[in-house]
């Protein structure tokens, strides 16, 4: 078991306008992440079902045959495996949960994000 807060857990810059905090179990790993407008999220896709909550703004999400805009207050399925890509339309925070855990974000083998 593990207790903590948002504000002691470490702030990841991944690239000058997206950042993030995360937490991982055995089988799941959660996240909040800081997206400045105009952030991209490159088209990618993982073998982690996920779960994205806007908490504030609004992100565009970019699936191979829709789009789809969510906003603060609104909560996203992605399947396994199913590509997709973002873009925040405003200053955003996001908590996803990812399962099974997301081993490239705790490896930090994550390129596409590290620009």
């Amino acid at each position: 078991m593990e207790f903590t807060s948002w504000d002691k857990i470490e702030n990841e810059q991944l690239s000058p306008t997206i950042s993030r905090k995360m937490m991982s179990g055995e089988n799941s790993t959660l996240a909040r992440v800081f997206l400045a407008k105009g952030a991209i999220v490159p088209r990618h896709s993982h073998v982690s079902e996920q779960f994205s909550w806007i908490v504030s703004g609004a992100l565009r999400f970019i699936f191979d045959d829709r789009e789809l805009v969510a906003r603060a207050g609104e909560l996203l399925f992605i399947p396994a495996n199913e590509p997709h890509a973002a873009e925040a339309l405003e200053d955003t925070v996001d908590v996803d949960f990812f399962a099974p855990r997301r081993e490239d974000w705790i490896t930090k083998n994550d390129a596409y994000l590290r620009k």
